[in-house]
């Protein structure tokens, strides 16, 4: 075809017409500069100027590789490249030329206005050509015909993308959005058809059946309405996932997805320059407690890509250990020392681990979990939430252990359960801790994560592909959610920006509704499913808090959107007095006792310039 011709001979097409612009310019204004008649003027003079200037012009556009793709035909910077080579070429003749007076003052001049003007309108004829080739490639039997919500970067970027798909997945005929200045703008041949009001009206009228929110930057509530409005209309819907999840600057048809519950749960999540803060585990030894949960394996796997000079994944489950394994190589033979098969109730074990291995910077995720489980075996807790990680801290002061992250829970914040005590104590142990420890020794706090396992997603997938009926313990109860990504983030970011002996505690935005959860996952699904409502159990609150009573809320030293926390410290007799069995009734009150901030607070040091530094966000 045409188009491919000219493609593929890109360099010699594109410095074919140039040198053209450039002699239709010079004969045009001489022709104009002598009043059109052309009989006085110095021909032979202008072609001379005309032939040196296009000699001159193509070595210039050479050297800085106009010709040769450096920038997209017809692109912005194609434009600038192109006018600053031409506004070069041109002031250099049209200053030789004032001072030998080869050919009439405004002739150069106006030759490489006249120029600039031709080589950019034929560029952009080239570029409307080869996508008007691709608009009228005819698509096949699967092709879908689609609108794109969102008239911006992202939807000009993204129709591209679909007319240039050599399968033709997609056919955007039409745009929506509720910008009035919009109402008349085509981009790539592709109209404004109205806002999203109208979105099932124009749906119908053209035959639609899916829209595709092109709105990266689009809040929760924005999302969620549009998706309800083409629920309604009874229309698939596809989303751009938002800035900092997209595959690379460009929009493309590759980053489509479905909508998820992440788009709609009200959470923007945490903007954190990772990179530059996570330097403090290049080149260090690394160990990760409970390597193979949730958020210990995706933190093994965001930590690996940093460098550290060993990672140490420690897990009491094998199986759990293969599945990271394999998650960060491609395989796992469980045969290197990097998977570690210990306990962190062992303390001989524990003991001789860190001495053998000496890690440097550890992050403590090994815990029991479940409240209903712990609740019934509260002693349970003790041995692993209190003690097991009073065995790790003691093991990392012990071998000088430089930077020790605790990851604790949302539920520490003024507890009423086992789960939330125990891990409450492990705040407290963690800041005794760093006062006698020479590293940076701190916990950090979050809610509920998104996608972890035995969290309220899997829970109620598994109740709805099994035919419901789903159970939410309260039509009213709330809970703080966040991604595993985000809150590995967090705990990354923690050990850069973290005084020693408090909690961190991300600003998670609103609360959400339990039920608004279900009922979402249930209309995804697009399987009707019954709600029932089993009422709270033991220990659980109606609504999740993220900070104690007596604790400061709006201490934001270094990140807008981590809060730092001051933790009181506790006394060793106090925890070798838990009592690690026994009736179930004692040992919870045994731990909510010494959940009771009667002791003096470990004093939270203002950061430093070089700390406050080191954050970004």
């Amino acid at each position: 075809m045409l188009v491919e011709q000219l493609r593929n001979n890109r360099v010699v097409v594109s410095m074919t017409v140039d040198t053209a612009a450039w002699l239709v310019s010079f004969v045009a204004f001489t022709w104009l500069r002598f009043d059109t008649t052309g009989t006085d003027a110095p021909w032979g003079q202008v072609g001379v100027v005309a032939v040196v200037t296009v000699v001159l012009y193509l070595a210039v556009g050479w050297a800085t590789q106009l010709f040769r793709g450096r920038a997209k035909v017809a692109s912005l910077d194609e434009m600038l490249l192109l006018g600053a080579t031409i506004g070069l070429v041109g002031g250099l003749v049209f200053s030789a030329n004032l001072v030998f007076q080869w050919a009439p003052r405004s002739v150069p001049a106006g030759a490489a206005l006249g120029t600039l003007v031709l080589a950019a309108w034929a560029r952009a004829a080239w570029r409307r050509l080869g996508e008007r080739d691709a608009e009228r490639r005819p698509g096949g039997a699967d092709t879908r015909r689609v609108l794109v919500v969102g008239a911006g970067e992202a939807g000009n970027d993204l129709v591209r993308s679909m007319l240039h798909d050599v399968n033709r997945t997609w056919r955007p005929v039409g745009f929506l959005d509720d910008d009035p200045r919009k109402r008349h703008l085509r981009l790539r041949g592709v109209p404004v058809l109205g806002t999203t009001d109208e979105m099932a009206e124009t749906a119908a009228r053209l035959e639609v059946g899916t829209v595709i929110l092109a709105l990266p930057s689009a809040d929760a509530a924005t999302i969620s309405r549009l998706r309800v409005a083409a629920g309604r209309a009874r229309l698939g819907v596809k989303v751009l996932p938002a800035n900092t999840q997209l595959l690379s600057d460009q929009v493309g048809i590759r980053d489509l997805r479905d909508i998820n519950l992440t788009d709609v749960l009200g959470r923007h999540q945490l903007d954190t320059d990772v990179d530059a803060i996570a330097e403090y585990l290049r080149g260090r030894r690394v160990l990760v407690t409970g390597a193979g949960g949730s958020i210990g394996a995706e933190l093994c796997r965001q930590i690996h890509r940093y460098g550290p000079a060993e990672l140490m994944m420690l897990d009491r489950d094998e199986s759990a250990l293969h599945a990271v394994q394999l998650s960060i190589h491609g395989r796992a033979l469980l045969d290197t020392d990097e998977v570690i098969l210990c306990d962190i109730r062992d303390e001989a074990a524990v003991n001789q681990l860190f001495l053998a291995r000496r890690p440097e910077v550890v992050f403590h995720a090994a815990a029991l979990k479940h409240l209903p489980m712990l609740e019934q075996y509260p002693a349970e807790a003790v041995k692993t939430n209190v003690i097991g990680t009073r065995i790790v801290l003691d093991a990392a002061v012990r071998v000088g252990v430089t930077t020790f992250v605790n990851i604790s829970t949302d539920k520490a914040a003024n507890p009423c359960s086992v789960l939330g005590y125990s891990k409450r104590i492990a705040e407290r142990i963690t800041a005794q801790r760093a006062e006698i420890a020479d590293g940076t020794f701190l916990s950090v706090r979050f809610g509920n994560v998104l996608g972890s396992r035995g969290s309220v997603l899997t829970s109620f997938a598994k109740q709805i592909a099994g035919g419901g009926p789903v159970t939410v313990t309260d039509p009213d109860v709330t809970r703080f959610f966040m991604t595993i990504e985000e809150a590995c983030q967090l705990v990354i970011q923690a050990a850069a920006i973290g005084n020693p002996g408090e909690a961190l505690v991300l600003d998670m935005g609103e609360p959400v509704r339990i039920l608004d959860v279900a009922r979402q996952l249930i209309e995804q699904f697009g399987t009707p499913v019954d709600i029932v409502y089993t009422g709270l159990r033991e220990g659980e609150k109606l609504h999740e808090e993220l900070f104690g009573d007596d604790e400061p809320r709006d201490l934001r030293p270094i990140h807008p959107m981590v809060s730092h926390v001051p933790v009181p410290g506790i006394d060793e007799d106090e925890i070798t007095a838990l009592p690690t069995n026994g009736a179930t009734d004692d040992v919870r009150r045994s731990m909510a006792l010494l959940c009771v901030n009667d002791c003096p607070l470990v004093p939270s040091p203002v950061a430093s310039p070089a700390t406050a530094g080191s954050a970004t966000g």
